[in-house]
């Protein structure tokens, strides 16, 4: 199964790449997505919709690691979310904190998005456990569709 999406971000140069997989880098994304997600109710509003967006990103690209895909395009990484497992309630979420964190931070829109730190906790527990569901046959076969 092939999506338009993935098969236009395979064509960009910074987009979907497969690469070789490494646990490592997955620990450390996930270590990076708990740092950001301390830091939620210490910031500004602005900053507060910026750290809870990466701390989601970087919970899902801590998935990404594991199964050895690169990719620079955060539009890309999204669209990869139903291959790995999550529902579509959980891309429209991701997808609503990076326009919001786009808005706030490069159009300095003023926000009434209300972000819910309990929501983006229950999206990293999610995103630890379709990483620890994630086995050799499960990254084999998420890697064939990519090639």
């Amino acid at each position: 199964m092939k999506y338009n999406k993935i098969d236009w971000c395979q064509k960009q140069n910074k987009g979907i790449k497969l690469i070789q997989p490494n646990n490592a880098i997955s620990d450390n994304y996930f270590k990076e997505s708990l740092s950001d997600f301390s830091m939620i109710e210490k910031v500004n509003p602005k900053w507060k919709a910026v750290t809870s967006y990466y701390s989601c990103y970087n919970a899902l690209y801590a998935i990404l690691a594991r199964i050895g895909i690169k990719c620079e395009i955060h539009d890309c990484t999204i669209a990869l979310m139903l291959l790995l497992g999550f529902e579509k309630g959980d891309l429209s979420f991701l997808t609503s904190l990076k326009d919001e964190r786009v808005n706030l931070q490069y159009y300095l829109k003023s926000s009434s998005f209300y972000i819910n730190k309990n929501t983006v906790f229950e999206f990293l527990n999610k995103c630890k456990q379709i990483n620890k569901d994630m086995n050799d046959y499960k990254i084999n076969e998420i890697r064939k569709i990519l090639k």
